[in-house]
């Protein structure tokens, strides 16, 4: 496991920061999962059992305007299901954080396709105390890269190196699957609605000075229906456009703010 700790003292940059002294082990009762769906409904029934089996039941799927049964198989296998009309990937997520209760300590994010191997999730428990964010890395194995399309392998690697070049920090993915205190979730304040999600987390994570890790995982090809992003080439040329442009506008506003220091009156 490759720990990377942004700032000996990260709790003077964000509030609500942990320490590194006294990390405190993670309680999966204090663990909300959100699920963005849509019509995925030969998946997440194995989706939701298989988090179960980790010990986990605090788990939402967000019906993001789905014209299968997913609702219904999600509600069947015990998940609870908050349904979004506005499509979009951030916006299911945001659907997903809101009206949490105070007991909820992390968040963990993950697809509803099967393509994550939730059997490792373990790994995240033994890292989080000890960080704010873990990452599930699909591209540090063979087999996740085979299973990334060209284009994925390539947008990953693109946007993860303008991070590296505008924030300082060495991602290596922009995965689905992680795991992020919640404080630190806030902290972020994520503002995308749509596929810039992920990239504009890591980023800010980067700008906030934010700890965090990255875990190889198991990643492997979808177990059921369709992709709505890298099955298709316009899918994916869309999702890069908005990927860089998030970049570029999360970019912007932070030159923006260097040159512009706030004065206290």
């Amino acid at each position: 496991m490759r720990l990377t700790t942004a700032q000996i003292s990260p709790e003077t940059y964000w509030p609500g920061c942990q320490g590194t002294n006294q990390p405190t082990p993670l309680n999966l009762g204090q663990v909300m999962v959100i699920i963005p769906a849509q019509d995925e409904a030969e998946t997440i029934e194995a989706v939701v059992r298989s988090l179960q089996q980790q010990g986990l039941f605090h788990i939402r799927v967000i019906d993001n305007g789905s014209r299968d049964a997913t609702a219904q198989v999600a509600i069947a296998a015990g998940a609870t299901v908050l349904r979004e009309p506005i499509a979009g990937y951030g916006q299911a997520c945001w659907r997903g954080l809101q009206d949490l209760g105070p007991e909820v300590e992390w968040i963990l994010f993950c697809d509803a396709d099967g393509s994550d191997d939730l059997g490792q999730l373990s790994e995240f428990w033994q890292a989080a105390p000890q960080t704010d964010l873990v990452l599930g890395n699909r591209r540090a194995t063979a087999i996740g890269r085979q299973a990334l399309t060209t284009t994925q392998n390539f947008g990953n690697w693109l946007a993860t190196r303008l991070i590296a070049l505008g924030w300082g920090y060495h991602y290596e993915d922009l995965g689905p699957l992680r795991l992020v205190r919640r404080s630190a979730l806030d902290a972020i304040d994520m503002g995308d609605r749509g596929f810039g999600w992920t990239v504009e987390m890591q980023a800010r994570a980067a700008e906030l000075g934010l700890r965090f890790t990255e875990l190889p995982v198991h990643y492997r090809d979808r177990q059921g229906g369709k992709s709505k992003i890298s099955g298709t080439l316009k899918g994916s040329f869309q999702a890069g456009v908005i990927i860089l442009s998030t970049l570029f506008a999360l970019y912007s506003k932070r030159i923006f703010k260097r040159s512009h220091p706030s004065r206290n009156p």
